[in-house]
């Protein structure tokens, strides 16, 4: 009975670890990350990383890595002092046979923790339930666009004389320069309307809200850029920074 309870026990630390893994996914994370953090924080380890830093920072990943630790520090150690005290006073027929059980059982448990399929089946259960019951999908903006590497979300209005004015997205390349247009709010018989996700025939027009990420030096330049040679040819030094730009983050990627 005791062997059966400890390895209840694993299973349960399994499936904690697991449910946090999606619980935490769910909220932005990958999958890599999550896993670990999950995993850390069932084990009470507590690694000191930028990966931490991002999560004890979300209030809802800090309350779903407080429910592991509470778990985590509560069932394991116990059920294994409990098993090795059922070992003592027993003959060797019995240790060997008992032995015997914790290995069959602790080989299922490694096939049930790290089957692909397994994993599959119950990552979608898990997050069916966890998207039903609760409210986990508070995603941290901040570290899923980059804010604090140097990368803005930024809104400005479009004036009459601006560079943009008549020209649609496929034509003005502002993927050249940096910046992702990702909206856009207009007034259209004096009632505003959004453009979500623009397309590349979407015209920029005057009195336009145009909504653009990318780094903030260069939509800043953008706003205020108006048509002409003067225009053109800060357009083509806005490319060139941006060039540099793409260099310098492949040096350093190349670095890590």
């Amino acid at each position: 009975m005791t062997i059966i309870s400890f390895l209840l026990v694993i299973i349960f630390s399994v499936i904690a670890v697991r449910i946090g893994t999606i619980a935490l996914k769910m909220t932005g994370l990958s999958r890599e990350i999550a896993s670990f953090q999950a995993q850390s924080a069932f084990c009470g380890v507590g690694f000191t990383t930028s990966e931490s830093e991002a999560i004890v920072s979300h209030p809802v990943r800090r309350k779903i890595l407080r429910i592991l630790m509470m778990f985590g520090s509560a069932g394991l150690t116990s059920a294994i002092a409990t098993l090795i005290l059922t070992f003592i006073g027993q003959s060797a027929r019995e240790v060997a046979f008992r032995f015997g059980i914790i290995a069959a059982g602790l080989i299922g448990l490694w096939i049930f923790a790290y089957s692909h399929w397994v994993d599959q089946v119950m990552g979608r259960l898990i997050e069916g339930l966890l998207t039903k019951y609760t409210k986990l999908r508070v995603y941290d903006y901040e570290q899923l666009f980059g804010l604090s590497k140097g990368f803005t979300i930024s809104e400005f209005r479009v004036h009459k004389e601006s560079w943009l004015v008549n020209r649609n997205l496929r034509e003005l390349e502002l993927n050249q320069e940096g910046i992702l247009v990702i909206g856009i709010y207009r007034r259209v018989n004096g009632e505003e309307k959004y453009i979500g996700a623009p397309r590349g025939d979407t015209l920029i027009k005057s009195e336009d809200m145009v909504i653009c990420y990318g780094h903030e030096e260069a939509i800043v330049a953008l706003s205020h850029r108006v048509r002409g040679i003067k225009g053109d040819k800060e357009r083509q030094e806005a490319i060139k920074k941006e060039e540099k730009f793409e260099k310098i983050r492949q040096a350093q990627n190349g670095f890590d």
